[in-house]
């Protein structure tokens, strides 16, 4: 699959990105280049090979679930930037 410049002005009006004529010539070749390795990605043969969630074969550590009171809500709404009530105050954020 090919990218031209009417492609990436697209993908970036999509993306509220400001590229220049330039920028879209040169982005063009770079995202068909990509577009093209991933084509031949998909004609590998995966049959039998099992999905991984990492390719490092590393556990993450983990710790015993144990109630722990070293910390009180007073502690944690001293932190807060404004609180009220023993809960934190926020922003109105929709009208």
């Amino acid at each position: 699959m090919s990218l031209d410049a009417k492609d990436v002005a697209k993908i970036a009006r999509l993306a509220r990105i400001r590229v220049t004529e330039d920028e879209k010539i040169h982005l063009a070749a770079e995202l068909s280049g990509v577009l093209q390795w991933v084509e031949e990605l998909q004609q590998v043969n995966t049959d039998g090979i099992e999905p991984m969630t990492s390719v490092v074969g590393a556990r993450l550590k983990t710790r015993p679930d144990v109630v722990d009171h070293s910390t009180t809500r007073d502690d944690v709404l001293a932190n807060a930037p404004e609180a009220m009530a023993g809960f934190y105050t926020v922003p109105k954020v929709v009208e």
